[in-house]
């Protein structure tokens, strides 16, 4: 087996990350760097550099003498999170409401498209991707690195968070939701963008159940497959 060989670094962490939010791998599973290494067909150097991109964004632990771990988030981090990123979006959309060029309202619709097609096919990975996708790009057509690290990084920490919390199997941060948020942007109407995301938010944080870890996977070969 080569260096070469295998799927890369960034594919191993999306598909760690696709089995968390589609809720196959369980918060606390150990994450065994040998077993990652067979499943993926790639050497444990490439699985330690995932490791790290995934301890880096919030959903792995990594124990030293002990190994990595799926994080357990609390309910109170969970509270945190949704807070923090009431804050950081309210930020994002009114600076897009004053300085939205003609190209990322482009981008930002033809998001929206995509995210229908998914929801119109019931595809759960593209599902979930292009949902949190939709914030990420909210973020980066700012053109504020600080925010878009930050979102990326909010992101992943509530992809966890509705994986362990979620009350229903139906996974809903839905494109009509941000359509009236991309048109309120185009209208550069601030209260109403703004008011649109938060109410969303709310939409998004009223579908977790905040009170206990659910039971979901410890077994990786099932979790990726």
């Amino acid at each position: 087996m080569t260096e070469q060989s295998g799927p890369s670094t960034q594919q191993i962490v999306e598909k760690v990350w696709l089995s968390i939010a589609e809720r196959r791998l369980r918060p606390g599973v150990q994450l065994k760097e040998e077993q990652l290494a067979t499943i993926f067909n790639v050497s444990r150097a490439r699985i330690r550099q995932a490791l790290s991109v995934l301890e880096r964004d919030g959903l792995v632990t990594i124990i030293p003498n002990r190994g990595a771990f799926i994080c357990k988030p609390s309910v109170e981090e969970a509270r945190d999170v949704f807070f923090v990123r009431r804050t950081v979006e309210r930020c994002v959309i009114e600076r897009l409401c004053v300085s939205v060029s003609k190209p990322n309202l482009k981008r930002l619709r033809e998001h929206v498209a995509k995210e229908r097609i998914a929801n119109a096919q019931d595809v759960t990975t593209d599902i979930i991707k292009l949902s949190g996708g939709f914030h990420l790009l909210l973020a980066e057509t700012v053109g504020s690195d600080f925010l878009f690290t930050t979102m990326r990084d909010l992101i992943s920490r509530s992809s966890l968070i509705t994986a362990v919390y979620r009350n229903t199997n139906r996974f809903n941060c839905g494109p009509d939701e941000h359509a009236e948020i991309v048109e309120a942007i185009a209208s550069n109407d601030v209260e109403k963008a703004t008011h649109l995301m938060a109410h969303h938010l709310d939409h998004v944080e009223s579908e977790l159940d905040l009170s206990e870890i659910r039971d979901l996977s410890h077994d990786l070969r099932a979790a990726l497959s």
